[in-house]
């Protein structure tokens, strides 16, 4: 087996992309990487009863968004392809006739029939019915029958499978990365399926068989194979091959930290479990993503990265370079790793705060064109007047939509929350927090915003500063209460006491916005 670090992910096109299946892959990258490794992808879809269309693209695109791609794969650097394993089922006949040949494997002409008998029958006496040595010498497999039964059985297409043998009376000492040291005691395995009488193979030989010919050196899955990690052993005993270092990740367990997080999950408990927006071609139902739902691909990775790995410090934040850096198999956990998510919601936020205002500018350009589509069809509906601090409003520079963006992404998760913390900058308040008026507004109100409506007008060199200079110079001069000037000035502006530096807004809207606002405000006054 090769020296170099290869390892795989190999998911089945059977649907959407887990957010489990995206923690996986991007562990078993973060290893590869560390370790000047391969990262393959393999599309393990033996089970063509549950292909779905264009989940393989799907998962395609999903590690592409995650900044996690495949270096070899399907149609990318096909050194051991074809990477498809329904492309690859010519192979497997010819490993699974070895193992017979071995005497590691037999043919089975059980009907399913005989099976569901013997089940019952072990059900009603309080017992269950296992597939091996106890008891396959009582059943129509070629260790059973004889040479010239057998023959005639398959030269007459009688259906079969090919079943492993496993051993009796053994323990097995396996190792895995994670779980340390196990034990198994080959008396309770059953004889697993490798092979069907349709000409495609099981999981269990169709992985083993890739992972020795793509010259996987570390297996990294999920815990849920753990159980098949015994068979997977013997196979590579059977085949007289070395077997790959095997490491199985914890589950990741509901926000509850009680039961596997599903996917089904998403839809009940109100947050995504798929990386992108998933519309089932079968029932056209559409289920959320975290592309979709604003979630940067950095927050992703990050978020994943600790469940159920930690590198020992205390720090929590990390670029995808520092995660291959710090990376390490043996820091991760052998228990369960609850899903929080606003975790994710915590992460992206920073993240936030690391993204190119204009990148985000013409993120948010688009909803910003929809809303004042919406509010001028609403507006010319009722003869309305709407003052928009640009017109027409598509024609909004992306770079004073940038400005915006720079005064208010502190405060936001998503670009969705752009609109409910700036929308003032683009369109005037065409109603006041009511609370608000009866804190703003005093019997001297009007008075005061017409003179702060002459300072205004009054400042030649429009800028920021002089603005601050000019209102607030007034009012310390004449020993008048700030807050009985700024909180109307803002409420005239906002529409509510919120917002950015009052100065930046101004600025921003312009002098004959500003003094059109302050004057709506008055006639309220």
């Amino acid at each position: 087996m090769t020296t170099d670090v290869r390892v795989r992910f190999a998911p089945s096109p059977t649907g959407p992309l887990h957010i489990g299946g995206v923690r996986t892959a991007l562990f078993n990258y973060l290893f590869a990487k560390k370790h000047n490794g391969t990262f393959v992808l393999r599309i393990e879809d033996t089970d063509q009863t549950r292909y779905i269309e264009g989940a393989e693209d799907y998962i395609v695109e999903s590690l592409d968004w995650c900044n996690i791609p495949f270096d070899e794969g399907p149609n990318r650097n096909e050194k051991f392809g074809p990477y498809r394993q329904s492309e690859r089922k010519h192979l497997y006949k010819k490993y699974a006739d070895e193992l017979i040949e071995k005497g590691h494997a037999y043919y089975a002409f059980d009907t399913s029939e005989t099976l569901d008998f013997h089940r019952k029958d072990h059900e009603a006496k309080g017992k269950t019915f296992i597939y091996n040595w106890h008891n396959r010498l009582k059943l129509s497999n070629s260790l059973s029958l004889s040479k010239d039964e057998v023959n005639a059985k398959l030269e007459a297409g009688d259906d079969y499978v090919i079943r492993f043998k496993s051993p009796q009376d053994e323990t097995l000492h396996l190792t895995d990365i994670i779980r340390g040291d196990i034990k198994i005691d080959t008396n309770i395995l059953d004889d697993k399926v490798l092979f069907k009488s349709d000409g495609m193979p099981t999981y269990h030989l169709a992985n083993i068989v890739d992972d020795h010919l793509m010259e996987i050196s570390h297996v990294i899955r999920g815990e849920e194979w753990l159980p098949s990690l015994a068979l997977h052993f013997q196979l590579y005993a059977a085949f007289g091959w070395e077997a790959p270092q095997f490491a199985h990740l914890p589950l990741i367990l509901k926000p509850t930290g009680k039961g596997k997080l599903s996917k089904r999950d998403g839809d009940k408990l109100g947050f995504p479990v798929f990386p992108l927006e998933w519309k089932d071609p079968k029932t056209g139902d559409i289920s959320r993503g975290y592309k979709e739902d604003g979630y940067f691909p950095e927050a992703m990775v990050n978020f994943l990265s600790f469940l159920g790995w930690n590198p020992g410090t205390e720090q929590e934040i990390f670029s995808l370079e520092e995660l291959v850096n710090a990376f390490d198999l043996e820091r991760v956990n052998k228990a369960g790793a609850r899903f929080d998510p606003d975790k994710i919601k915590w992460f992206n936020h920073h993240y936030m705060q690391e993204q190119d205002n204009y990148s985000l500018a013409k993120q948010f350009k688009s909803i910003v064109d929809d809303k004042l589509n919406v509010i001028q069809g609403k507006t010319e509906e009722s003869n309305n007047k709407i003052v928009t601090s640009q017109a027409p409003h598509n024609d909004i520079d992306v770079n004073f939509v940038e400005m915006v963006v720079a005064l208010i992404k502190e405060r936001t998760t998503f670009v969705s929350d752009f609109w409910e913390l700036s929308g003032f900058f683009f369109v005037a308040p065409s109603k006041y927090d009511e609370k608000a008026l009866k804190k703003a507004l005093k019997d001297d109100t009007a008075e005061i915003l017409t003179k702060v409506k002459e300072l205004v007008d009054g400042v030649e060199d429009f800028t920021v500063k002089n603005l601050q200079d000019a209102v607030k110079n007034w009012i310390t001069s004449n020993e008048i209460g700030f807050g009985k000037v700024m909180m109307p000035l803002r409420l005239a502006l906002v529409g509510a006491l919120q917002g950015p530096d009052v100065f930046d807004i101004i600025y921003m809207i312009g002098k004959a916005e500003t003094i059109s606002r302050i004057d709506n405000l008055i006639a309220k006054a």
